[in-house]
């Protein structure tokens, strides 16, 4: 029943998807929008002079519902990858050295020698 789930929800995702850029290709913006290169003039819109309030909240619901598919999307996908694949394996240790006891790294020297450049003195 899982696949199903997911398989459908992916379905009404991308259908809000392309619903969604239908809703902001339709708005009257700054450029005219997609109604102004249909022929619609600056005060005309496709649908109305009143339309743009509409358009603008239909959009807020759109990616509303864009937002919360997107989710269910994510989580459906996370658990049915993991119920088909299993838990993630775990790292462990076949034959872990022991670490020595007691101090057996030897001291730094007291002067390094030096690796830089030296110029010839005239």
């Amino acid at each position: 029943m899982l696949p199903f789930f997911l398989y459908f929800t992916m379905t009404v995702f991308i259908i809000v998807c392309l619903f969604m850029i239908l809703l902001v290709l339709i708005q009257k913006g700054r450029g005219g929008g997609l109604a102004s290169a249909f022929g619609g003039s600056g005060g005309n819109t496709a649908f109305g002079s009143k339309t743009g309030d509409v358009l603008t909240w239909a959009t807020s619901v759109v990616f509303g519902i864009f937002l919360i598919l997107a989710i269910a999307l994510n989580l459906l996908a996370n658990y049915y990858h993991n119920k088909r694949m299993g838990p993630a394996p775990t790292l462990t240790v076949l034959n872990p050295q022991r670490l020595p006891t007691g101090d057996t790294v030897p001291p730094l020297p007291v002067n390094p020698p030096t690796t830089s450049p030296t110029t010839p003195q005239p």
